[in-house]
């Protein structure tokens, strides 16, 4: 750590032991008072810290709200690669949406999907192949894999003759930069109000794709919420093809977690079983696209 070139500055140091990623995190104080966040990752992992920290910096011009990028290099005698970026001060959205109004949480919704619109506004490298493509080289493997040793339930071949019908709906998808893991869990409130997105350190896809494919960790649990950041991301007029789509990757993605839980999480399997049964509820049987939890009510 003493190899970061701000390290002479740092005046206070303290662990932070919170979050799934592998990464050693610390908040920062400096001693002219500034607030920082420092990852240190392995140094196994420097190409892809590139590719997050160049990210961000792009990102940073597109006006979103999310840590600004201070500095990135290699530490401990060349084993361990750091990020540093400005800390952000509030409460995770997460935590605090229980205790508001649905009117608030709606506008907090209403915010999150701006901030994701901006996100998209950086298009995907050229020359990738199409979407479709990308994406079922991936999702075969997790629906086979479900077909051959998933827990059955109620209404399973229901979801997946949707997801064989519908799979002509991604062909020719528009594709932009992700932020990767876009939920309400990697959402900050600040203390003057603003929305922030932090974590950027998720790689799925290799964070491009889809635009749309980011709503499949839309937190439903919060209806006002979901729904307003749908209506904030479409300007409050979302398309019928995104219903649709929704529909389709909320699915996908409930149902290959059924592998992934019997071998990884066996603790959280009752919950995504439950979770598939809900998708059929919401969506009628997959007859009606457009969730019911989805409200237009809350609009201010």
């Amino acid at each position: 750590m003493r190899e970061i070139p701000l390290y002479s500055t740092f005046k206070k140091i303290e662990s932070i032991n919170k979050g799934m990623s592998g990464d050693k995190k610390y908040y920062i104080e400096t001693v002219d008072k500034k607030h920082l966040l420092l990852r240190i990752s392995d140094f196994s992992e420097y190409d892809q810290k590139k590719i997050e920290y160049d990210l961000i910096k792009k990102l940073i011009n597109f006006d979103v709200n999310m840590p600004f990028p201070i500095d990135f290099g290699v530490c401990n005698e060349g084993k361990s690669v750091y990020t540093l970026l400005s800390w952000i001060e509030g409460e995770e959205v997460e935590t605090i949406l229980s205790t508001l109004t649905e009117k608030e949480q709606y506008k907090l919704g209403i915010e999150s999907g701006k901030n994701l619109r901006k996100i998209h506004s950086l298009p995907a490298p050229q020359g990738i192949d199409d979407w479709s493509i990308r994406y079922f080289s991936v999702i075969d493997e997790r629906l086979e894999a479900f077909r051959s040793e998933g827990i059955p339930f109620d209404g399973d071949k229901i979801i997946l003759d949707y997801i064989e019908t519908n799979k002509p709906l991604l062909e020719n998808r528009p594709q932009c930069y992700h932020h990767g893991d876009y939920h309400m869990g990697n959402m900050i409130l600040s203390k003057d109000g603003e929305l922030f997105v932090i974590d950027w350190h998720t790689v799925d896809f290799n964070n491009y794709g889809d635009p749309w494919y980011e709503f499949n960790r839309l937190g439903t649990e919060f209806p006002a919420f979901a729904s307003g950041q749908i209506d904030g991301y479409f300007n409050y007029n979302p398309p019928e093809e995104f219903w649709k789509l929704l529909a389709y990757y909320l699915s996908v993605s409930a149902i290959t977690s059924i592998v992934w839980s019997k071998y990884f999480a066996p603790d959280r399997m009752n919950s995504i079983l439950k979770l598939n049964k809900d998708i059929l509820y919401w969506f009628d049987d997959m007859k009606n696209t457009v969730p019911i939890w989805y409200k237009s009510e809350f609009e201010m």
